[in-house]
C-alpha cells in the first residue's frame, strides 16, 4: 500500500502541496516534490533528522561512516545532505567533488555569512548533496571565539536548507573545539565510531561529558543514536576484546553491525567514490548497507 513499507508507515505532510508527487524507492514514502539544488526532484520534508558523526580521536572511521551511510540512504531514494565540518575535507573528496572547482564552502557559511544554499553542491551520486569543506576551516575555531552565538552558527545557517532533506549527516573534525560544539548544537543525534584497537575507549569519557554539557546548555534534544565499531579484524583477539569492552560500556547503544577492516573500503576514497559505488559486493559495502538500514529504522522510530 502506498505510504507504507517494511520500515513502517510514512505519511505525507499535511501542510504541503500534494501534486505532483513521487514515491521513494522501495519504501513507498510519498513526498510533495520541488526542484532541488542538484537539479533532481525532491520532496519538501517537514522533519529532517540531523546526525553528528563524532569522535575527537582521529582515524576511527568518522568520515568513512558519514560518507557511506549517506550514500547508502541516497541510493535508496532518500534525499540526503552531507555537511563536511572537517578542515581536511575528506568527506568532500570522498564523494567525488573536486576541491579546485568549489566556490562556496562551509567556511563561507559559518564565518563569511554566505547563505548555506550557496554552499550546497550536488555530488555525482543522485539524491546526495554536499556542503564541502576547505583548509580555511582550520582557523575557524579561533575566528568563532569573538562571534555572537558562536556555538549556534551552524544551526542557524542550516535553517531553510535542512527542510529539503530527510537526512542530514555532519562529519566532525577530530577535536572537541568550537566546530564540534557547533555540530552537536545543530544535531538531533550523535553517531560515535570507535576503532577496534588498543585505547579504543581512551577519551570517550571526555566526549560523553561534552555531549552532556551541550545537551544541558545548548541542545536538550541531543542524544546518542548509535556507537559503531569500525576496523574490526576478526583474526586478532584484540579486536574481539575491544568489541566486548565497548559493548559492556555502552550496552544497547552499540550497533550489532561491526565494520571490518576491508581493502576496498580503504581504496574507495582515493577514487572519489563511496564503497557501495566502488565495490558494492565488498564486505565494507555490505556492512554500511546494514548500518544505513539501522539508522533508517532508528529515524523512523524517533520521528513516529
Amino acid at each position: 500500500m502506498a505510504g507504507s513499507s517494511a520500515y513502517g508507515e510514512q505519511k505525507t505532510p499535511g501542510d504541503a502541496v500534494q501534486e505532483p508527487r513521487r514515491e521513494g524507492i522501495k519504501h513507498g514514502w510519498i513526498w510533495p516534490v520541488s526542484r532541488g539544488v542538484s537539479g533532481n526532484v525532491w520532496g519538501r520534508v517537514v522533519l529532517s533528522l540531523k546526525f553528528a558523526v563524532v569522535n575527537q580521536k582521529g582515524g576511527v572511521g568518522k568520515t568513512t561512516t558519514a560518507v557511506n551511510i549517506a550514500a547508502c540512504l541516497a541510493t535508496e531514494g532518500e534525499r540526503v545532505l552531507l555537511v563536511d565540518m572537517d578542515p581536511q575535507a575528506n568527506a568532500t573528496t570522498g564523494c567525488g567533488l573536486d576541491r579546485k572547482q568549489i566556490r562556496t564552502t562551509i567556511y563561507d557559511a559559518l564565518i563569511g555569512g554566505a547563505p548555506m544554499e550557496e554552499a550546497v553542491t550536488p555530488s555525482p551520486l543522485s539524491n546526495l548533496d554536499v556542503v564541502p569543506s576547505t583548509l580555511d576551516l582550520a582557523g575557524a575555531d579561533i575566528e568563532l571565539i569573538s562571534m555572537i552565538s558562536r556555538e549556534s552558527r551552524l544551526k542557524n545557517a542550516l535553517v531553510g536548507v535542512e527542510e529539503r532533506y530527510r537526512w542530514v549527516f555532519i562529519d566532525c573534525p577530530p577535536a572537541l573545539g568550537l566546530l564540534t560544539i557547533n555540530v552537536l548544537t545543530a544535531a538531533d543525534f550523535a553517531l560515535i565510531p570507535i576503532q577496534c584497537e588498543y585505547y579504543a575507549l581512551e577519551g570517550i569519557s571526555q566526549l560523553l561529558r561534552t555531549i552532556e554539557l551541550v545537551r544541558r546548555e545548548l541542545n536538550p534534544r541531543l542524544e546518542i543514536a548509535k556507537v559503531i565499531l569500525t576496523m574490526f579484524d576478526y583474526r586478532t583477539k584484540l579486536s574481539q576484546d575491544v568489541v566486548r569492552e565497548v559493548r559492556e560500556f555502552f550496552g544497547e547503544l552499540v550497533s550489532p553491525t561491526v565494520v571490518p577492516r576491508n581493502v576496498r573500503l580503504s581504496e574507495a576514497p582515493s577514487h572519489g567514490l563511496p564503497v557501495i559505488e566502488y565495490d558494492p559486493r565488498s564486505k565494507g559495502a555490505e556492512s554500511y548497507r546494514r548500518l544505513a538500514l539501522e539508522v533508517m529504522r532508528f529515524g523512523q522510530e524517533r520521528s513516529g
